[in-house]
């Protein structure tokens, strides 16, 4: 592929048309033109090869300076996938297994405890009734929570302690998992689903087992070997300049609000390398990653997992194939949560006819917390990405309307 991220295949040769696909890019010029959002890049492929790419607007609302192909963007929980597979690259090596005790490789977790009842001052809470997995962090069946959330006492302790944006600047990953250990799990581990800063500790447990600190880890296994030369912790000096400002929604106007110091936090290395939250990428860099997920492992001669690793990661490992309607705890993050499984790092469609989608069974991915979005198709051999910089995700249905476009353009 081309470094550009241009156009590199006709999209009738890969079942596309053409003219479907740019109704991608008119539907969501009306979120710029409208002030909704400040710019946005999507891209689409098929079989490997870019069919569409499109972008409009610009990486600041007050500049006025256009998106570009190096764009850079925050990808905020686009980084559970990248942390996901980089602890299978340890899995493989025989260095754990997902079965492992969290406190094997954290000792902390070995005295956390499950939320009875009480209050948030005077919690009571109840022993484990069994370890906390390795595998539990991975499918988001730990028990562990996020600050944002708002749906549970825990919850409120989360923030109490600092965790309401769930990440903490301030502090070391090997501190703040300690922290975490000492705040009470939602419920048993394993017992439900709940979006959480599970990959964080992921991104712990391979800091103690590569004796690497994570950026490290990354740079070298993953990012170095992909060519994803624009994807790390925070942006350097000379490419500060490519970076999209961040915006949140203005409810009282519906238009946005441009947040200048949160956004800004990325521009300087952070104490806390989150693995569930924390990285800065390129739609260049990211669609390497998306194409070694779509070749099972691989891209071109570098291969970053075995095949059977992505095959086991990309299905619904909840209990019975349930999806996170029934036994979880949804939140805004996703777009839908009917018919929709979680896997090791990803969201897994179990149930096509359920989840009211036209990506079918099989189909994985996540989002980011900044409207960003990604999906690979399997069964059709497509995947799909949209980037742009406005929290929270689900502000307007921008993951839906993607959807319904990219499947209105097949028509082979």
């Amino acid at each position: 592929m081309r470094q550009d991220f241009g156009v590199n295949v006709d999209a009738k040769q890969v079942g596309f048309d053409s003219a479907r696909l740019a109704k991608i890019d008119s539907h969501f010029k009306r979120y710029v033109d409208e002030g909704r959002l400040a710019g946005f890049a999507v891209a689409v492929a098929r079989r490997g090869e870019v069919a569409h790419f499109g972008m409009y607007g610009a990486k600041d609302s007050d500049t006025g300076e256009p998106i570009t192909s190096d764009t850079m963007y925050r990808i905020y929980s686009m980084t559970k996938p990248i942390t996901s597979i980089a602890l299978m690259m340890l899995v493989e090596q025989g260095l754990l297994q997902l079965t492992d005790p969290v406190s094997k490789f954290i000792k902390s977790f070995g005295e956390t405890r499950v939320w009875n009842t009480g209050t948030i001052l005077k919690p009571m809470t109840a022993a484990l009734t069994e370890p906390m997995r390795v595998w539990h962090l991975l499918t988001h069946t730990s028990g562990l929570t996020y600050g944002f959330n708002y749906a549970d006492v825990v919850d409120d302790m989360y923030r109490r302690a600092g965790f309401e944006t769930g990440v903490a600047y301030n502090d070391s990953l090997e501190n703040v998992c300690d922290k975490i250990a000492s705040l009470p799990l939602v419920f048993q581990p394993g017992s439900s689903w709940n979006y959480s800063m599970a990959t964080d500790v992921v991104g712990r447990i391979i800091e103690v087992i590569s004796k690497m600190p994570l950026d490290e880890f990354l740079e070298k296994n993953i990012f170095a070997p992909l060519g994803m030369t624009d994807t790390s912790f925070f942006v350097p000096k000379e490419k500060q300049s490519r970076v999209a400002s961040l915006y949140r929604y203005d409810e009282i106007n519906h238009s946005k609000i441009k947040l200048e110091s949160f956004g800004n936090s990325s521009l300087d290395k952070p104490k806390f390398l989150s693995g569930g939250g924390g990285l800065i990428s390129t739609a260049s860099d990211y669609f390497k990653f998306i194409k070694m997920l779509e070749g099972r492992g691989k891209l071109g001669d570098v291969r970053i997992v075995s095949s059977r690793t992505i095959d086991l990661m990309t299905q619904n490992h909840l209990p019975n194939n349930a999806d996170i309607s029934t036994f979880g705890r949804p939140i805004g993050e996703e777009i839908f949560y009917d018919g929709l499984g979680f896997g090791l790092g990803f969201s897994v469609v179990s149930d096509q006819a359920k989840s009211r989608v036209a990506c079918p069974n099989g189909t994985f991915g996540w989002g980011g917390m900044a409207s960003t979005a990604f999906w690979v198709d399997p069964v059709n051999e497509i995947s799909a990405m949209f980037f742009t910089q406005l929290i929270p995700s689900g502000t307007y249905p921008i993951r839906q309307y993607l959807r319904s476009l990219v499947y209105a353009a097949l028509v082979d």
